[in-house]
């Protein structure tokens, strides 16, 4: 019997990211991102999120601010497992100068209209390690469609992110060339050499066969 899988992508991004994994072993299923409310906290917006996962002890799969909400779901509902890719299992796990810019405030300076962003994209393409054209290319266009809003709220959840909870179900994959979360700060189970953050495109063969492996 095929085991169900749920998977969350990173800030504002959705199952496009994940378009070159293999996840034929599973029946899986993308969680789709919904609008925060007004002042909403990470744990509140994770038990409305909660709805979309319809089967008991699920796996949960989260990419980069996917992987926080992994660990914020898995706080309400019972998991098999919980698979981080390019994530944080804690917060001292952040880099210090987000976590000094979430105690600061310094966040909020940041521009609301993701289209800003886009006009430093060679920057954002080094920082994500999009070397393709194509994945550069999809890396612009799934910030050009990030909702203002969300960006906003999801930037503040991150680096004001307070979990100290060490789960034990937790396998945490990462590449040592990540520039968002590097992996100087972090313990993962599984470091890959040469990955960035966008490493779902760029080793996901690599990381569909580990996946397999920590799933069965």
């Amino acid at each position: 019997m095929k085991k169900n899988i749920y998977i969350l992508s990173g800030l504002g991004a959705d199952e496009r990211v994940f378009h070159k994994m293999d996840f034929s072993d599973f029946n899986f299923t993308h969680i789709k991102w919904i609008k925060p409310e007004k002042g909403e906290t990470i744990d509140t917006y994770a038990k409305r999120l909660s709805i979309q996962i319809t089967d008991a002890n699920p796996i949960l799969i989260g990419l980069s601010f996917g992987g926080l909400m992994a660990i914020e779901l898995s706080k309400i509902i019972e998991t098999e497992k919980v698979i981080l890719l390019a994530s944080c299992k804690v917060s001292k796990e952040l880099p210090f100068y987000f976590r000094f810019s979430g105690k600061l405030g310094l966040h909020r300076s940041m521009p609301a209209n993701t289209n800003q962003l886009n006009k430093a994209g060679f920057i954002l393409n080094w920082f994500f390690g999009a070397g393709s054209n194509t994945d550069k290319l999809l890396l612009k266009t799934i910030i050009a469609e990030t909702d203002p809003d969300f960006f906003v709220w999801a930037v503040d959840k991150v680096v004001t992110w307070k979990n100290t909870a060490q789960l034990k179900n937790i396998f945490q994959i990462h590449g040592t060339a990540d520039r968002i979360f590097p992996c100087r700060f972090v313990q993962p189970d599984i470091k890959i050499k040469g990955a960035g953050h966008f490493l779902t495109l760029t080793h996901a063969t690599q990381i569909s066969q580990m996946i397999r492996e920590i799933c069965s």
